[in-house]
């Protein structure tokens, strides 16, 4: 697969900024207090540095963007991003965090995308500091790309959780993903006003097809995935679409471009080696931290042939082929209006 060959060579953009939940976190929740943890083994079984905080077994989708994008080294998380490392970008992202500030809130704390916009506006002044003026910085920050993988957990841990959040009893499918969509325009629209121009956002995965989700709610009518579930996830992704044109339209110079990770996940995985779809690679706890990996426990050792490795993430060598195509393009439907390599060449 030709789209798995790492672009190797100059740093494309000066620095990537990488906002989201645990599809992107790479050790942004190791010190809270939640359940929302990927700091132990079996996790970073594959990584070189063994258990960082990656929801997987190896990289993760944000590692590969930044692999492709020409930077040398993943990029710091929050946390522990300090000094001239900050230059080059920082990572926000958050298990279990959100577009709402609720949402997640039953796993612990969590960075929600407002708190990560919060720590955000940190890392400005901090550049400031560094390079002399905030005018230095806002130059700087213009050059940037930004990327955001968030609303798995609107859907996953709050509107899909009747007993702890009241959203499905308040709105309607429908209702829900416009509610979403207006908020979450507020917050792209305050990262617009930190400077940020190039910004590419992914839509919500086919969270329908999740082990966990598979194990609470048996699929019907022959189906793989839980049909009414993908269902109402694309009604948010359809609207994503939308919104990106609007504020492209809106915003002077903005370059929102859209990932369609609907379009990246779907096929045959068969083709690309994988055998097992519906079940995780690690042996995952049926306790307090449900559908994440039992600490200490041995995986399974043909992580190349699943797809997910918990009840929740990918493996490696999936979260590579989501960047892959996410930077390249493979289909006229992964990307909108364009993908990100030719984002950041504009």
């Amino acid at each position: 697969m030709k789209s798995q060959i790492l672009v190797k060579g100059q740093q494309q953009v000066p620095c990537l900024f990488l906002m989201g939940d645990s599809l992107f976190d790479n050790g942004n929740n190791n010190l809270l207090v939640t359940t929302a943890k990927a700091n132990y083994p079996p996790y970073g079984i594959d990584y070189p540095y063994g258990p960082t905080g990656r929801f997987s077994n190896g990289r993760n989708i944000a590692d590969f963007l930044g692999e492709f994008l020409g930077f040398d080294k993943p990029i710091s998380p929050f946390v522990t991003a300090k000094g001239l490392k900050i230059l080059k970008g920082v990572n926000y992202a958050s298990g279990g965090a959100g577009i709402l500030d609720e949402s997640g809130r039953q796993q612990g704390d969590r960075f929600s995308l407002n708190r990560q916009l919060q720590n955000h506006r940190t890392t400005i002044l901090r550049l400031a500091l560094l390079l002399g003026s905030m005018d230095q910085a806002k130059e700087h920050l213009r050059k940037c790309l930004y990327t955001i993988y968030i609303g798995n957990n609107d859907y996953l841990n709050n509107y899909f959780l009747p007993q702890f959040y009241s959203t499905s009893r308040l709105y309607t499918q429908q209702q829900f993903a416009d509610f979403l969509i207006q908020k979450y325009s507020q917050q792209l629209r305050t990262l617009y006003n930190y400077e940020a121009r190039k910004i590419a956002i992914f839509g919500v995965g086919l969270i329908g097809c999740l082990p966990r989700v598979l194990a609470m709610y048996p699929p019907t009518n022959g189906s793989t995935c839980v049909d009414s579930i993908n269902g109402a996830v694309q009604l948010f992704n359809n609207m994503l679409k939308s919104l990106v044109d609007d504020l492209n339209n809106d915003l002077p110079n903005a370059k929102f471009i859209y990932i369609n990770t609907t379009s990246i996940s779907s096929g045959d995985p068969s083709a690309l080696g994988i055998k097992v779809a519906n079940a995780s690679c690690c042996i995952v706890s049926r306790t307090i931290t449900k559908g994440l990996c039992t600490p200490g426990k041995v995986p399974c050792s043909n992580r190349r042939e699943y797809i997910f490795y918990d009840d929740f993430h990918p493996v490696e060598i999936f979260n590579q082929l989501t960047a892959a195509r996410a930077y390249n393009a493979t289909s006229l439907t992964d990307s909108y209006p364009i993908d990100i390599r030719r984002l950041v060449q504009q």
